[in-house]
């Protein structure tokens, strides 16, 4: 039987350019791709036809040849034969498409292989912000969350159509889900605009979840906050996340993040598994010494013996008295800083009585306020020297 003229074949003209040769053999093979026409004995006859039209005509060379001699150029083995250099489908392809069907064959270009052309997809992350307390973060918490998560529509099963309705495959993108461009030397891909990138298409989409196959359902969910979560910790909730889109495969669920935020406290300050807390005192306790008692983040108390003379800003450590450690029996430690309140608001008598107590006072009693009024002295005497 004889062959038949490669430019009837591409449907070109003799004058056609390299660019018009490409075009038209993208067209061409979207069109009569065997994946395509599964049920058509003829269709891979045809396409190897087409393969090896383009074969000859895109190179300079054989093109030259074809146009003296037409197929007797390569008969008997003349200029390498009608498609040598392309000994299957993929190697053209992957030339013409950028490397699409070389990864996969050619259900991963064309809709042939349907939607297990491609790795199942998984499904997507979520986060979910936690704020606790600082009694939450020492001890620890088991808690219930309630979390939006994707799950496939109970009404179209996942599939994005109303019940009976078909699922079409793209005939922009062929089912692939991505088109691809040529741009001077270079080849663009990007999603299909007519599908939205799935491949496929529905034509009375599913009136409960508009045609996306999922819903957002409000799931509650048990979570455990271990002892020792600081400011900032991230918590994974491993399958807890996003239902796998049926349409795409059905791969496996995404994760669940949680992240951990601590309410400010109103006597505590945390650095690490460190707690401060400051402690305001009475002239007098500084002064004379005493007792004081600080409460602890574990809901105790603890006596701290105050020093006589002490001053603002003395620190006191209340060792293991502070935050729990993640993953750990230890704890931290616990400094409670000194505050020495000035009193206010005196009566006439206390008046009397702190004057009289200054009078009594002598070289010693004040050390801080001594040493800076010598130094205060001597810098005002060297200014004047």
């Amino acid at each position: 039987m004889a062959k038949r003229d490669y430019y009837e074949i591409l449907g070109v003209a003799k004058t056609a350019d390299a660019k018009q040769l490409k075009s038209a053999f993208r067209k061409k093979a979207m069109e009569c791709h065997p994946d395509r026409h599964p049920d058509d004995p003829e269709a891979e006859a045809r396409f190897k036809e087409l393969n090896e039209a383009y074969g000859i005509l895109s190179d300079e060379q054989k093109r030259a040849a074809y146009d003296r001699l037409g197929h007797r150029a390569f008969e008997q083995g003349g200029m390498g034969g009608g498609a040598q250099g392309f000994g299957d489908f993929g190697d053209i392809f992957s030339q013409i498409f950028g490397g699409a069907a070389g990864g996969g064959g050619f259900g991963d270009m064309f809709g042939g292989g349907g939607r297990g052309r491609q790795a199942k997809a998984r499904g997507s992350d979520l986060r979910y912000e936690m704020e606790i307390t600082l009694e939450e973060a020492f001890a620890g918490k088991e808690m219930e969350i309630h979390v939006p998560i994707a799950e496939d529509c109970e009404r179209c099963d996942g599939i994005g159509a109303e019940p009976g309705a078909k699922v079409e495959t793209c005939q922009t993108c062929g089912g692939a889900g991505r088109v691809r461009t040529q741009q001077g030397f270079f080849t663009m891909e990007r999603p299909c605009s007519t599908c939205g990138g799935q491949g496929e298409y529905v034509s009375n989409p599913c009136t409960s979840c508009d045609g996306q196959g999922q819903n957002r359902i409000e799931t509650t969910l048990d979570v455990s906050i271990p002892a020792g979560v600081e400011d900032g910790t991230r918590i994974r909730l491993t399958g807890q996340g996003d239902a796998a889109p049926k349409r795409q495969g059905g791969g496996a669920r995404g994760d669940l993040y949680l992240f951990i935020s601590l309410k400010p406290h109103e006597l505590f300050e945390r650095d690490g598994a460190n707690l401060y807390c400051r402690a305001p005192l009475t002239m007098t306790t500084a002064a004379l010494g005493g007792e004081v008692e600080i409460p602890t983040i574990d809901g105790g108390r603890s006596k701290v013996k105050i020093p006589e003379g002490s001053q603002t800003g003395k620190r006191m450590r209340l060792k293991g008295k502070g935050m729990s450690v993640l993953r750990s029996n230890a704890r931290g430690d616990m400094y409670v800083e000194l505050s020495v309140e000035t009193p206010t608001k005196l009566t006439k008598r206390q008046r009397d009585i702190l004057k009289e107590f200054e009078a009594e006072s002598s070289q010693g009693t004040s050390p801080e306020s001594d040493n800076f009024l010598d130094k205060a002295k001597r810098f005002w005497e060297e200014l004047t020297d």
